[in-house]
């Protein structure tokens, strides 16, 4: 049993599943990642068979309405073909008998097929399910590890932008005091002289605001 079968068969079993590649959101998991080749390989093997299967539906609907047909001629010709030994009718009866036993042959065929190809189609269903699981759980895993290593590069970032915060207001208020300071020994003018470009607004306590 492979690896596949072992951890995810369990989950199946008893559970209906419908035929992944007519299901809308089974597409979906593969839109924005490249699908395993193996999942493509069975997803290509599945739609064979559903084609199969169409085709011997609607193959067998026209040989039944064609063998309706031909069975329906077949009883408007015989009071001709055997009471007034026509032979042309009685040619054209027998062709169209030899064409029912061809239709029916067919139908056979088509019969047999019809009852193999759905046992087919569940069971490659049914491996691609188990491969539909396994690529989740990978990818789901892969997610995880992501989403973990994100957050620990947010976590790490918040504390270092805090940090990045404070020192930003630290040197702010300590230009700002050495500014000031400077401001008020040497003056405007002197301060002018070495063209720091800083401008501090002071809120002094009557309201007033002063802009150097």
């Amino acid at each position: 049993m492979s690896r596949t079968d072992d951890i995810y068969e369990p989950a199946l079993k008893g559970k209906k599943i419908p035929v992944l590649t007519l299901d809308n959101k089974w597409h979906q998991l593969f839109t924005q990642a490249r699908a395993d080749k193996r999942i493509k390989r069975l997803e290509e093997e599945l739609n064979e068979l559903l084609k199969r299967q169409g085709k011997a539906v609607t193959e067998t609907k026209e040989i039944k309405k064609l063998k309706k047909k031909l069975m329906s001629e077949i009883m408007d010709n015989a009071v001709e073909a055997s009471v007034e030994n026509n032979h042309k009718a009685q040619k054209k009866a027998d062709e169209n008998k030899r064409l029912i036993n061809d239709c029916n042959e067919m139908l056979d065929n088509y019969k047999d097929e019809l009852i193999e190809i759905p046992k087919e189609i569940d069971k490659v269903n049914h491996k691609l399910m188990l491969l539909t699981m396994e690529a989740c759980y990978d990818r789901l895993k892969k997610n995880e590890k992501e989403i973990e290593e994100i957050s620990k590069w947010i976590a790490e970032i918040r504390i270092e932008l805090k940090e990045k915060l404070i020192r930003k207001q630290e040197m702010e208020m300590a230009s700002q005091e050495l500014y000031s300071y400077m401001h008020d020994i040497f003056g405007a003018d002197v301060i002018n002289i070495f063209d720091m470009k800083y401008q501090v607004k002071e809120i002094k306590d009557d309201g007033n605001k002063n802009e150097v």
